[in-house]
């Protein structure tokens, strides 16, 4: 069994390194903390021309048709870089929920439009309870009279903590149809739809209100209801929390190294610091928790490019490890280059800020225990295949 990346994963991930050192130095990553969107259009077409943007969708639809572990290799080296901007929120989450649940027409025209880098979407999912259960879904859209003109629904009520909406062409909303779970396309500039802005810890993604207020969306703004909704929100909320680990595991690899190379220069009672057996151990303790991520993270981009039963378990287990093991590996840096640590000046309060925000994104580490320990109730997987994830 073979458990190091093949050349092309290994080529793909050295190219984004290559590539987002010289595009995306920290520099560029601090001038867009300081804009309202923390967008850069340029940036975002560089992406494109990379074929980022499209890298797991299907070739008919302008994507590349790659894996999860080339796309977690990809991530990786973001999350290395602190990119900044919709990646996760556009192509992973929108990106997948059209792939699974829109029509050939939807396709071509929306998710087309992500792979070339042509538009930016997001998911508005959560509400007043910020919980991911799709139970918690509230939001009425009200079937319209055929004989209305633009007939179709209405949408009414709110959503909270969705990603990067200021910059969203199209939205996609999980609202209640008739009691059914559904999902609709909203237009970002829709008449009665209203963004607003809403603070967040990690300064290189915008969080936003979005309200709804008699927000009309014609039939064919349907992508799903029902149970096919409820499985491509599903399989939407796996790439993407898969993506965001991805991201974590490279966070922890730069905190990693910002702490060595402080660490090596330097120096108390005329000794570097990291010559102390107190640092080394910090230091010890980092790479253990990076190694553990970046196991976990693999094995289950594996198990969901494989459509593997245990995946859903994999991710949860790889997510639990890493929203803890990215934030300890925060505190670990930030303590070694003591009051230094958390000067604005140094990075290592970027990646802290990054970490705290993973660490809840798509459930934090108890929820994702208590969905593990749910699928041993469910019989589904076997106690042997969370083993192997686990470990």
């Amino acid at each position: 069994m073979h458990f190091g990346l093949s050349e092309t994963q290994q080529a793909i991930k050295n190219s984004a390194r290559q590539f987002l050192t010289a595009e995306c130095p920290m520099a560029g990553v601090r001038r867009l903390m300081e804009t309202e969107t923390a967008f850069d259009n340029a940036l975002w077409s560089k992406f494109a021309e990379q074929g980022w943007t499209g890298i797991i969708f299907p070739e008919k639809y302008d994507g590349f048709g790659l894996g999860m572990v080339e796309m977690a290799a990809a991530l990786e080296e973001m999350g290395r870089a602190l990119v900044p901007g919709p990646f996760i929120s556009t192509v992973l989450l929108a990106g997948t929920l059209l792939d699974h649940a829109g029509s050939d027409e939807q396709k071509r025209k929306y998710l087309g439009a992500i792979c070339r880098g042509e538009a930016r979407s997001t998911l508005a999912l959560l509400e007043r309870s910020a919980s991911w259960d799709f139970e918690a879904v509230q939001l009425e859209a009200t079937v319209q009279l055929e004989t209305t003109p633009g007939a179709g629904y209405l949408l009414n009520g709110e959503k909270l903590f969705v990603d990067d909406a200021g910059i969203a062409d199209f939205l996609l909303v999980a609202a209640r149809i008739e009691g059914e779970l559904a999902l609709l396309l909203v237009p970002g500039d829709a008449p009665g739809l209203e963004k607003m802005a809403t603070p967040g810890v990690d300064l290189t993604r915008r969080l936003y209100r979005v309200s709804f207020t008699n927000v009309a969306a014609p039939v064919e703004s349907l992508l799903a209801r029902g149970e096919r909704a409820r499985q491509a929100l599903e399989a939407a909320l796996d790439v993407a929390c898969l993506g965001l680990v991805a991201e974590m595991v490279g966070g922890i690899q730069s905190l990693l190294d910002l702490t060595v190379a402080y660490a090596k220069t330097r120096k108390q009672f005329g000794r570097p610091i990291g010559a102390f057996q107190a640092v080394q151990h910090q230091c010890a303790d980092m790479l253990v928790l990076l190694e553990g991520s970046r196991s976990a993270l693999y094995y289950a981009a594996w198990a969901l490019g494989e459509n593997d039963p245990a995946a859903r378990t994999a991710i949860s287990v790889a997510k639990a490890y890493a929203s803890e093991a990215y934030r300890d590996a925060g505190n670990k840096s930030i303590q070694v280059q003591g009051g230094m640590g958390f000067t604005w000046e140094n990075d290592a309060h970027l990646y802290y800020r990054r970490a705290k925000a993973s660490e809840i994104a798509f459930g934090d580490a108890a929820y994702h225990r208590e969905r593990i320990a749910q699928s041993l109730i469910d019989g589904q997987p076997s106690r042997n295949q969370v083993s192997v994830a686990a470990d």
